[in-house]
């Protein structure tokens, strides 16, 4: 728990990733001397994730900071409302959908088309595309593992409608990732002004937490000075 000024900083990942995907990001957050627990969430629905979330959010103790990448954003954006304890929120790379709003239902991005269901019914991007489209500035062969590892989503995540959005709320920061094939990038800063978010922007692919974690964390870490 967080203690002699520290926060509590909850990381939640994106789809086709996990909680590893903040592996580089962890050790600079704990290095300056915050508590951080990164998420697991099962990806079958966006409220599931979100009750998941908000219990690992609600047994901090002390202010918290949340941080969603990608999907994570719209599981943090839920999960966050209404929780006392939260003093920011951090998106990274990420869907920020207000009241009504479904993940479906943005611009569609290029990587989008190498969507597939695999051999569970669940979806995953082609392990071929996935470097170019998911982590585009990430060394070759760490993108490979990122393929090989990638973990599926059920449909209904893009189809689940938001309630009402944390970030009305609570105050926020953005970061966009300028060569974003994911999410497209217009949509990020749409994300980030409505959410009258603190935003930077990075030349990074969708994998910012990967590729520039020194600067991602700074972010969070702002956030958690704030």
């Amino acid at each position: 728990m967080a203690s002699n000024g520290s926060v509590n900083i909850v990381l939640v990942h994106g789809a086709w990733s996990d909680g590893t995907g903040w592996a580089k990001v962890i050790p600079m957050l704990q290095a300056a001397g915050h508590n951080v627990v990164a998420v697991q969430n099962q990806m079958a629905s966006l409220p599931g994730d979100a009750v998941n979330t908000r219990a690992v959010i609600d047994a901090m103790e002390g202010p918290t900071v949340v941080v969603g990448h990608s999907y994570g954003g719209a599981i943090i954006t839920s999960a966050a409302q209404g929780a006392k304890n939260v003093k920011g929120l951090v998106y990274i790379a990420a869907f920020a959908p207000d009241e009504g709003e479904a993940l479906g239902g943005f611009p569609e991005a290029p990587g989008d088309k190498f969507v597939a269901p695999g051999p569970s019914g669940l979806l995953y991007i082609d392990r071929e595309k996935f470097p170019k489209y998911f982590a585009g500035d990430v060394p070759a062969a760490e993108a490979a593992v990122l393929a090989a590892v990638q973990r599926p989503v059920a449909a209904r995540i893009f189809q689940d409608k938001m309630g009402p959005p944390a970030w009305r709320s609570i105050k926020s920061w953005y970061q966009v990732s300028e060569d974003d094939e994911m999410i497209a990038p217009d949509t990020e800063r749409m994300f980030a002004s409505r959410a009258k978010a603190t935003t930077i922007s990075l030349p990074a692919s969708h994998a910012s937490l990967v590729s520039r974690p020194k600067e991602v964390a700074e972010l969070i870490l702002t956030a958690a000075r704030s």
